[in-house]
């Protein structure tokens, strides 16, 4: 069930609005054509369960290094 998905999602996302926002995000980015959009948002909210947990600072480690990256461009 989805709402499985989303609470599990939410132990390493801070709160559900960030976790809307990015979800969205992901969906957009990782939706093939011909495909259920649905599905392609169960799959987002999969990946997010099991990613890794966000740091005390509330900044993940994909941000941190996109930040490097985006500096150093």
């Amino acid at each position: 069930m989805r709402s499985d998905l989303i609470f599990g999602a939410l132990t390493h996302v801070n709160n559900r609005y960030e976790l809307c926002q990015l979800a969205s995000k992901a969906t957009r980015k990782l939706h093939k054509p011909n495909t259920r959009l649905q599905d392609t948002t169960n799959e987002v909210l999969d990946r997010f369960k099991d990613t890794i947990p966000m740091d005390e600072s509330g900044e993940s480690v994909v941000e941190k290094v996109q930040l490097q990256e985006r500096r150093a461009a």
